[in-house]
């Protein structure tokens, strides 16, 4: 059930149908004027309550609120401005209007002593009944609308009690989420550095080995060798992906205007200095400027280029081009290849931690980089999102807040 249909259940359980009667109290000594109000009264539908005297009367107002009292004013014991004097004295019918009945026109001196205690109206016995039928239908509607507006208001009262509760209940959950969250990047960047340090002796003792006892070995001996010191480096560039992740999440953003266009070009020419041997065509767009922080900003370059560089490796002639499309009124930024490309069946794997689309002997890696570009971009106000075609290329895009939009970690992973 939507929260709208259970905020309407709610409402329709809790308030008054709009025909509920509401109670309306005779006050008289005389029994057949108690009969003849009765008759009068009859067909607008509502409870009428009963009064032979003042002290009756006041003994019902303890247990039933009522909508209007009708109140004879000559009665034996507490006539009717005394009940009305006492009436008033009751928080439960201090505000309950009161029509007097009298069997004479009322004097100036009558109506102002009526008037002090609290009378709406005077009728004069005997009285037409169309007259008193609209008087006290006035008065059973304007009793129905005060309740259902007190109904109402309890209903806001209560929502919004709930309402805090339930804020108060996620803040809590979120404080411990965040906690635990810390706890554990923590966690993961001491157990990812303290692993470092033995993969760097065993690749040490490798090295030694070959270097000292390399020529005593039999093939089979050195392929074994040269299989741990092969499986030493993925485990150690693993460990490095995880503390990149690591060290995205856990540290405080600068935000400084970046020229990316400046940070591409210097990535492409470290690529193309480690592999000098390879003809990659790279095409920059100039003064391409941004605003975030410049070290995490040229991780994410790092890794969206080393993907493009490395999956042209076997296209001649490979082409990587980084630009700039303008929709929406946000720059978007490109990064296109023509690579391998991918499934897009399988894109939703993509920022996943450890997902690889590609044979890890074809394309060696560790399947961290998109990731931690996703946590970038999204520690950035920004989104990120791939689209390939298989044997035919990727383009990597991805947006950045513009100054003073940024609002926190922004949904990453779709288009627009």
């Amino acid at each position: 059930m939507s929260t709208v249909a259970a905020d309407a259940e709610s409402l329709s359980s809790f308030l008054p149908e709009s025909d509920e009667p509401v109670n309306i109290l005779l006050v008289d000594d005389q029994p057949e004027n108690l009969v003849a109000l009765e008759a009068i009264l009859d067909p607008l539908g509502q409870h009428l309550l009963l009064a032979e005297s003042g002290r009756d009367a006041l003994r019902m107002l303890l247990t039933h609120d009522v909508a209007v009292i009708l109140l004879d004013v000559k009665m034996p014991g507490l006539d009717g401005f005394e009940t009305a004097e006492l009436v008033r004295q009751r928080e439960r019918s201090r505000n309950t209007p009161i029509i007097f009945l009298t069997a004479a026109a009322p004097s100036h001196a009558m109506a102002r002593q009526g008037y002090a205690v609290g009378a709406v109206d005077y009728l004069v016995k005997p009285a037409v009944p169309e007259f008193v039928r609209s008087k006290v239908a006035v008065f059973v509607e304007l009793a129905k609308a005060t309740r259902l507006l007190q109904r109402q208001t309890e209903l806001l009262r209560r929502q919004e009690h709930e309402a805090r509760e339930l804020a108060d209940q996620r803040a809590e959950a979120l404080a411990e989420l965040e906690q635990k969250n810390r706890e554990l990047e923590s966690f993961s960047y001491a157990v990812s550095h303290d692993l470092r340090a033995p993969l760097r002796r065993i690749d040490g003792f490798g090295r030694a080995l070959v270097e000292t006892s390399g020529a005593a070995l039999d093939d089979e001996g050195r392929r074994f060798l040269d299989r741990i010191r092969q499986s030493t480096g993925q485990m150690m560039e693993l460990i490095d992906g995880m503390l990149h992740l690591a060290r995205v999440t856990r540290t405080d953003l600068r935000s400084w205007p970046v020229d990316l266009s400046e940070l591409a070009a210097d990535v492409l020419r470290q690529l193309a200095l480690a592999e000098p041997e390879r003809e990659v065509e790279t095409v920059v767009r100039p003064a391409m400027m941004a605003e975030g922080d410049p070290r995490v900003l040229r991780m994410l370059l790092e890794n969206l280029l080393g993907n493009a560089w490395k999956f042209t490796g076997g296209r001649t002639p490979a082409r990587i081009e980084f630009g700039v499309l303008s929709a929406h009124t946000e720059p978007v930024y490109f990064i296109r290849d023509n690579g391998v490309g991918f499934d897009m069946t399988y894109a939703s794997r993509l920022f996943t931690p450890f997902q690889r689309l590609h044979a890890s002997d074809a394309f060696p890696g560790t399947g961290i980089g998109l990731a931690t570009s996703q946590r970038i971009v999204q520690r950035h106000g920004g989104r990120i999102w791939l689209e390939a075609v298989v044997d035919a290329g990727t383009t990597a895009y991805f947006t950045l807040a513009q100054p003073g939009r940024r609002s926190g970690d922004a949904a990453a992973g779709q288009a627009p």
